[in-house]
């Protein structure tokens, strides 16, 4: 009974705390003139304050607040905060049940043999536009979506890598909402809109990596895009030191884009601020912070056959196209190939061929343009799969041993750098090969179910 009453008492107590703080935070609100909207896991005070003119505070204006007790509020942080300076916006984080529905609703038997999945709400705004003639500048693509489509906020184009007058091919068109953006890749099928005489491409784009606030704030490596291809490393270095003598660690460029890694956060975030827009062999660069890899992906899901198509698509592996053309059929997957036993394999891929009438215009492509569906094999596979995570190609070690009967068998491992955060990892299967394709496929097979 005593149990009873005292748990009783600290109900009582709790609302008298949500009271309390409701009534301090109105209050605080009504004093301040400050607006209060709580919205995906945050609550924010601000942004903008009242009689704000102008646009928001610039990059580094922002500070990240750690370790604040649990029953702390606004009411009690906005005081401390302002000894600082006006405060813009405060962002605090609430307890958020996403993860926890998750965990012990996917997979709920919800009817004797039915299964539910459940998984994070995907608000995608953003469609990718390929095709796209490579000397339309941002502003005709814009208004060419604008003239078919509505709610369009925003069109991203990159520069081509060896020519900056032109584009790549492929655009990001932004809209206000998931329902606009739903309704543009509707409108845009293939074949119904024809912008400049051509057939577009349209898909969802892929989802940006969503990154906890706690760990972006530990991140000192900047991503700098649009560089020259002749820029060099020590060239990128050196612009990267002029604002402060010393402060770069390393560099590691490819291709067009590079990870600039900093001895101090602080001097990665100051020169993030100093750098971005600025011209560097000619290109004007964008400089953001890197966001480090979550090496947890999809791919051992993808290769149990635990995703299905609309998962897929969500995590920008498209479905595969209905084909009509007449199969010549599927090759022979390596597990069944090795020894006979069964090892996990890449999805397969229908092969067809379509002839090459006269006259029919090809056009130079990247593999990396190209979507998985698309490819064979795991190496091909474990290749693209590095690039869209933007880490280093995989390096593979073939080693070789004898067996009892004299035949030389061949073993791969494969080394993956992740350049963002400077980490490695090998990869090497269990299984020996007699010939060097099997093994590197293997090698591939085994290094995809591990990441």
């Amino acid at each position: 009974m005593h149990e009873e009453n005292k748990a009783a008492a600290n109900g009582c107590s709790k609302i008298r705390r949500g009271a309390q703080n409701g009534a301090a935070l109105l209050a605080l609100m009504e004093k301040t003139g400050y607006s209060m909207v709580q919205q995906n896991g945050q609550r924010k005070f601000g942004g903008p304050p009242p009689g704000w003119e102008g646009p928001p505070p610039p990059r580094g204006c922002e500070v990240f607040v750690g370790k604040i007790p649990r029953d702390m509020y606004e009411d009690e942080l906005v005081p401390v905060f302002e000894r600082a300076g006006k405060i813009y916006e405060l962002r605090l984080m609430m307890e958020f049940s996403a993860q926890l529905a998750i965990k012990i609703l996917n997979n709920y038997e919800i009817r004797p043999g039915k299964f539910i999945g459940v998984c994070v709400s995907l608000d995608n705004c953003r469609l990718f536009i390929g095709a796209i003639p490579k000397d339309k500048k941002k502003e005709e693509i814009l208004n060419e979506m604008k003239k078919v489509t509505e709610g369009v906020v925003d069109v991203i184009v990159y520069p081509n890598a060896t020519d900056k007058t032109k584009n790549r091919g492929f655009a990001f068109v932004e809209y206000e909402s998931h329902r606009a953006a739903a309704m543009a890749r509707r409108r845009l099928i293939p074949g119904t809109f024809q912008p400049w005489g051509h057939t577009i491409q349209v898909d969802w784009a892929d989802p940006e990596k969503v990154v906890d606030e706690e760990t972006m704030q530990r991140v000192k490596v900047l991503y700098v895009r649009n560089l020259m291809i002749s820029t060099t490393e020590d060239k990128i270095k050196a612009e990267f030191n002029k604002f402060k003598p010393g402060v770069v660690e390393r560099v590691k460029k490819l291709r067009d884009y590079a990870f600039v890694h900093f001895f101090h956060r602080e001097d990665a975030v100051a020169a993030m601020s100093v750098m971005n827009g600025k011209c560097i062999d000619g290109a004007s660069i964008e400089v953001t912070l890197a966001k480090p890899v979550n090496k947890e992906s999809s791919w051992k899901q993808h290769f149990n056959g635990q995703i299905s198509p609309n998962s897929e698509n969500l995590l920008g592996f498209p479905n595969k196209e209905d084909g009509t053309q007449k199969s010549l059929g599927k090759p022979a997957s390596l597990s069944i190939r090795l020894n006979g036993q069964h090892s996990p394999g890449p999805p397969e891929v229908e092969r067809s061929t379509y002839p090459i009438f006269p006259g029919i215009k090809l056009t130079p492509i990247s593999m990396y343009s190209l979507k998985l569906s698309h490819f064979s094999s795991a190496v091909m596979h474990l290749d693209y799969f590095c690039h869209k995570n933007s880490w280093a190609p995989p390096e593979y070690c073939l080693y070789s041993t004898t067996s009892q009967d004299g035949k030389i068998l061949l073993v791969y491992k494969v080394l993956i750098s992740s350049i963002a955060d400077d980490s490695q990892s090998y990869f090497m299967p269990e299984k020996l090969c007699t010939t060097v394709e099997d093994a590197k496929e293997l090698a591939a097979q085994f290094t995809l179910l591990h990441l």
